[in-house]
């Protein structure tokens, strides 16, 4: 179990990494996370819904993603409560205490999940969740060391020498851990590491001495690498990064497009945009709240777990005047899933899925009403674009239900069946579906859409298989796998 001493430590990358190792030696590996706490999700090949993160774990495996990676996923709808998915499935809302009291079921179902998981594959490589060293989720934790110590697990423990304070995170973490919770402790990985080793090895016999647990592993910092996230927004020097790697692969003095995408504060699935951010003629910016709305060719409304709070924020930030001014000069706009509700003229929660009953008007650009049902539409689907020759591959996951006389002109068809709207001037366009511009196809024929001609190819699929590579390569060389027990 990969255990880290703070969230975004490195856990997540850390075990795709493994997996992708265990998998090239040949090792039936599958990944694990009791419970998740992210807006990032993906459907699975059992029609439910894990987080990002065990997805791109599975891939890594070489392996479909199932609710038994993942069997508690928390997707938060506001400051203090979140929807509680279980094996996939919705099971209920609650708010932090509630949810508190909660686990005993919750754990329920994290056992049934690791029993199945284990007896199927020859290694499963468990990912904890933020730090174990929390001392108000100590009680009941089903994520961290409580797992850990229900299943006889051992940990490695990462920390992210980037941020700075490494050796206090990881001592710290230690001081705060049962005796034989530090006992299940094999280990260090330093994660991040930029530099010459040479002048960090005293402070690692240190911490040898002071634990008296070996480092396993010093990872270099890796530039410009992209694994998908689990739940948070990129970081704009992330981005900054990442046009390195755009300028190299493509023709860097060609006309690239500009997409711009708010950052609400219940965004969800962000990952629909990494194929974007790495497109070598695509100028890509998340837009957040104090930041100016810049003048764009493409403006994208995301996904959102809480779609009325957002679509309140949207207009108390200048958002809708900028969308109209867009529209006016001839900018198209495009709506996915939560942003696709928000171009219709209402959006109505009957049964407070989201937040309290009641209904909100829409931006009114798209003749269509959405109702929050209380089912989940979960499903991996495939289909092509009304408007061009390609192929589309993604999911859904939602909860809302739209009907109006926009459906009658659909952007999409998804097994034979009309989905998604698309304006009659041709500029306004939205859909359920999540994953538009993953492949190379799909992702050209929407650029065009939006203005960008004459594109190189660019296969996001392959880019994202080859970065699970390049990380294997470096967690394999970098590694004691002797001293974690799995030397070939």
């Amino acid at each position: 179990m990969v255990q880290g001493t703070t969230s975004d430590a490195g856990k997540s990358t850390l075990v795709a990494a493994i997996c992708r190792v265990l998998y090239r030696r040949g090792v039936r590996v599958a990944p694990f996370k009791p419970q998740n706490m992210a807006l990032n999700s993906a459907v699975t090949v059992d029609g439910g819904e894990i987080g990002r993160a065990q997805a791109v774990q599975a891939q890594a495996c070489g392996l479909a993603p199932h609710t038994d990676m993942n069997p508690v996923l928390l997707k938060p709808n506001s400051d203090t409560g979140c929807q509680v998915i279980v094996h996939g499935q919705v099971a209920c809302n609650l708010e932090a205490m509630g949810y508190h009291a909660y686990k005993p079921i919750a754990m329920q179902a994290v056992l049934a999940s690791w029993a199945r998981l284990k007896s199927q594959y020859d290694c499963v490589v468990v990912e904890g969740a933020g730090s174990p060293a929390e001392i108000n989720l100590r009680d009941r934790d089903i994520a961290n060391m409580g797992f850990a110590e229900a299943v006889d697990c051992p940990v490695i423990l990462i920390a992210d020498i980037d941020r700075g304070g490494v050796f206090a995170h990881i001592v710290g973490t230690m001081a705060l851990l049962s005796e034989s919770e530090r006992a299940r402790v094999i280990g260090f990985v330093i994660n991040r590491f930029r530099g010459d080793i040479a002048l960090l090895q005293p402070g690692l016999d240190w911490l040898t001495k002071e634990t008296g647990k070996p480092v396993l592993g010093v990872l270099p910092y890796l530039h410009g690498l992209h694994i998908e996230a689990e739940d948070s927004v990129p970081k704009p020097q992330q981005s900054r990064e990442n046009l390195v790697g755009k300028a190299s692969s493509g023709n860097a003095s060609a006309t690239r497009l500009k997409v711009v995408v708010p950052v609400i504060p219940h965004i969800s699935n962000h990952t629909d945009f990494d194929a974007l951010r790495l497109h070598p003629q695509v100028d890509f910016q998340f837009v957040k709240i104090n930041e100016e709305i810049p003048p764009a060719d493409l403006m994208i409304l995301p996904g959102s777990k809480n779609v009325r709070g957002d679509l309140e924020f949207l207009r108390a930030n200048g958002w809708q005047q900028a969308l109209t001014r867009h529209l006016r000069y001839g900018g198209k706009v495009l709506g996915i899933c939560g942003g696709f509700q928000m171009l219709g003229s209402a959006i109505h929660d009957p049964y407070a899925i989201e937040g309290n009953a009641g209904s909100s008007a829409g931006f009114g650009w798209l003749q269509m009403e959405t109702t929050l049902e209380q089912t989940k539409q979960l499903k991996q689907i495939s289909g092509h674009l009304a408007f061009a020759a390609a192929q589309v591959t993604g999911y859904e996951i939602h909860m809302g239900v739209s009907t109006g006389v926009a459906l009658n002109t659909p952007v999409l068809y998804l097994e034979n069946r009309p989905e998604g709207a698309i304006s009659h001037d041709n500029q306004i366009a939205g859909t359920y579906l999540h994953g538009l511009f993953d492949h190379k196809e799909a992702c050209a024929a929407w650029l065009a859409w939006a203005g960008l001609t004459a594109q190189p190819g660019f296969d996001y699929e392959q880019l994202k298989n080859n970065e699970l590579d390049r990380l294997a390569d470096c967690v394999e060389q970098h590694l004691d796998w002797g001293a974690i027990g799995l030397a070939e």
